[in-house]
């Protein structure tokens, strides 16, 4: 295999593009109702090693007797890339547009409107602040109702307090001092403050009255615009990572622009995704445990604001029935209301799927959205839903991110689909999904009874060869889920001859709480069983996959795990290749963002004055791949990210020198200025290059 072939195949389907979100505008025409609906897109652009963004309008005419009838769906209008900006929202009723843009060192904010750019302000020179947080976590850009005031969040001036960045005392310009902050991919995120921009006089106030040990995000206006609601984490003794952990301590605060400040959810709680119902009444978002597993089914509140009174919307689910709800594990899209407030719309995890789902709040019923006639599409998730119209984003194995619009039934009906973009290329893999039982010896007391699951996509049409290579892709998290979705380094490896397994083992998301608590003090050998199972299951389903030329690739935990297999079945598997992966758990301890994951998942009880037994490192050592790197006989592939923050480098440097001075055939890339997503784009493609040439090279 010749580097240029793996490098245009990969070009090929890294590069189609997909949507980031969607915007839908609503004119009422003497007989017809007219959607103009925009979406934006991002795309990798492997000459500028960068990914650019553009936006796209169409279209969409609707009978004005029957709203949830598409009478036609007009060509879409030419791209527009947008270049430079890190943040923006849209008015809902003028339809102003602002942008925060970075320009030669500066942040400037720009209202845009049918006729041009309304105004510019730049925002570093007016010194208020620090730099606008523009990443999912925090930030927001929340439009008044009045629509001359806008909401953000951003880094605290430095210049507006005599206090160092830890709260103490101090004259202000000692720069040694350390300073806290969020963790892998938030650094420098450290003291948020909420902002409100006064677009009539130009002026930028930062609200006061957020309690000082929390730090604010997630910020909307309240009805009347005169309080915000936002989600504030606490800071506790000090902060732990928070990117991919929702089981941060947070609440829900109300600010009132006079500074007065109450918290109206209850206490030692995770919540997220504040949202607002079209007629102001009440407020939903998502809510679950402190600490334990890091990622897990949250429960959907809703807090009436004129009673003041929260009820449970959708609890946690513990253990769905075949074909029901398996709870909900994934952020609210922005806008995912009902016009008349009564529905609430929303993607998440469902076994090995990724479906879309509506809820009632009348009867708290939940049903499924998606086309239920059609199977073409594993993965169903929403971008927006507004005055009813439902824009999705589609996606299998086989098929990139396509863009869906439909209308939210009324009781009993089924939604109308239609296809606004299909994707420049499909391609013919076959792709099936594979339920997985545990062996008898495999199953966990605790919580018998529980089954899991994988994605198997092989190449079509068949090769010459009479059976096929087969990958087996690990995910991380370990509570996250392998959706039957479009998957770049999936559908390359593909193309290249490969077939792939995506294994959802027991504690993925979209199988119930009760599959992501099994894990919990079982890492190393349960999960690691349960990709052993649905590897011979595969084989035994599948006479295509050729048992003896078999390699395992993960990132993160999925590295653990793929370390973990060629150490534990070391004549089984041919090839590994593994991003920061997590070797040994015990030196992990002290240089991890998220030190309460490595007692969680060796079934330690987390608190902040822990102290480090010789016990607990012992069980943490026990449960890791190194203590199996002596029996390791396949070659394994290290990619790792200087700037990890979530698992050190020095991790696989770990595994590096053990199979090293066991003259083991091992590789190692070290991507300097990259972090633990290993996300940038010139990265991605070295590493599938390599991984590729690799499992080339060694099957």
């Amino acid at each position: 295999m010749e580097a240029r072939e793996v490098s245009g195949v990969y070009t090929e389907v890294s590069g189609l593009p997909a949507p980031l979100s969607a915007h839908v505008r609503e004119e009422q025409l003497p007989e017809l109702r007219v959607y103009t609906v925009t979406a934006e897109w991002s795309q990798s652009d492997l000459v500028r090693c960068s990914r650019l963004r553009y936006s796209q309008q169409w279209t969409v005419i609707a009978d004005v007797n029957d709203q949830k009838s598409i009478r036609a769906v007009l060509p879409p209008g030419s791209c527009a890339p947008v270049s430079g900006e890190l943040l923006s929202g849209r008015s809902p009723i003028q339809d102003l547009r602002a942008v925060v843009r970075e320009t030669s060192g500066h942040q400037l904010l720009e209202i845009w409107d049918c006729n041009g750019l309304r105004k510019c302000l730049n925002l570093t020179a007016l010194n208020q602040h620090g730099r606008v947080y523009d990443d999912a976590q925090f930030g927001c850009m929340s439009w008044s109702e009045c629509e001359n005031k806008l909401l953000y969040v951003a880094e605290k001036s430095k210049n507006t307090s005599s206090e160092t960045c830890d709260g103490e005392s101090a004259c202000g310009k000692d720069r040694s001092v350390y300073c806290e902050d969020w963790g892998e991919a938030l650094t420098n995120k450290s003291s948020p403050v909420i902002c409100v921009l006064n677009l009539q006089s130009g002026t930028v106030t930062v609200l006061r009255g957020v309690p000082p040990d929390v730090s604010p995000g997630q910020a909307l206006w309240a009805p009347g615009s005169q309080s915000v609601f936002f989600v504030g984490w606490y800071h506790e003794p000090f902060r732990l990572g928070l990117k991919f952990c929702s089981n941060r301590r947070s609440a829900l605060f109300k600010l009132d622009l006079d500074a007065h400040c109450e918290c109206l959810s209850g206490d030692n709680l995770s919540v997220s995704c504040p949202r607002l119902s079209p007629d102001g009444s009440t407020l939903i978002y998502l809510q679950g445990r402190v600490f334990g597993p890091h990622n897990q089914c949250h429960s959907l509140q809703q807090l009436d604001l004129k009673s003041r009174k929260t009820s449970t919307l959708l609890d946690v689910v513990n253990r769905p029935r075949a074909g029901e709800f398996a709870g909900v594990y994934e952020a609210l899209a922005s806008c995912c209301w009902s016009a008349d407030s009564q529905r609430v719309v929303f993607s998440s995890a469902c076994r090995n799927w990724k479906d879309l789902f509506m809820v009632d709040r009348r009867t708290r019923k939940v049903s499924s959205l998606s086309d239920s006639l059609s199977d073409v599409y594993g993965s169903w998730k929403l971008l927006t839903v507004q005055s009813d119209m439902m824009i999705v984003c589609c996606s299998s194995p086989n098929t990139p991110p396509t863009l869906r619009v439909g209308f939210l039934p009324s009781a009993g009906e089924a939604v109308t689909w239609r296809t606004l973009l299909s994707p420049v290329m499909t391609f013919d893999f076959p792709w099936t999904i594979l339920d997985v039982t545990p062996a008898p010896e495999e199953e966990n007391t605790q919580y018998s009874g529980l089954d899991f699951g994988a994605v198997l996509v092989k190449p079509s049409p068949p090769l010459h060869e009479a059976s096929l290579p087969l990958v087996v892709f690990i995910h991380g998290g370990p509570h996250s889920q392998f959706p039957a979705e479009w998957n770049c380094t999936t559908a390359g490896l593909v193309k290249l001859g490969f077939a792939v397994l995506m294994v959802n083992y027991r504690g993925s998301t979209g199988f119930g709480q009760d599959s992501i608590l099994s894990l919990i003090g079982h890492i190393g050998s349960q999960d690691v069983k349960d990709v052993q199972r649905a590897v011979l299951t595969a084989l035994q389903s599948d006479l295509t996959l050729d048992p003896k030329r078999l390699a395992v690739i993960g990132g993160s935990h999925g590295g653990f795990l793929s370390c973990h297999l060629v150490g534990q079945y070391p004549e089984f598997y041919r090839a590994c290749a593994a991003r920061n992966p997590v070797i040994n758990a015990a030196t992990l301890l002290g240089t991890s963002d998220i030190v309460d994951w490595r007692y969680t998942s060796v079934g330690i009880q987390y608190s902040y004055d822990q102290i480090p037994t010789a016990e607990a490192l012992a069980l943490m050592l026990e449960k890791s791949p190194i203590t199996h790197a002596a029996q390791i006989k396949a070659p394994v592939l290290l990619m790792l990210g200087g700037r990890d923050r979530r698992v050190s480098p020095h991790q696989g440097l770990e595994l590096y020198k053990a199979l090293k001075s066991r003259s083991s055939p091992v590789r190692l890339l070290w991507f300097a200025e990259d972090g633990h997503s290993l996300a940038r784009v010139d990265t991605q493609a070295n590493c599938f290059l390599n991984t590729v040439l690799w499992l080339y090279q060694h099957l």
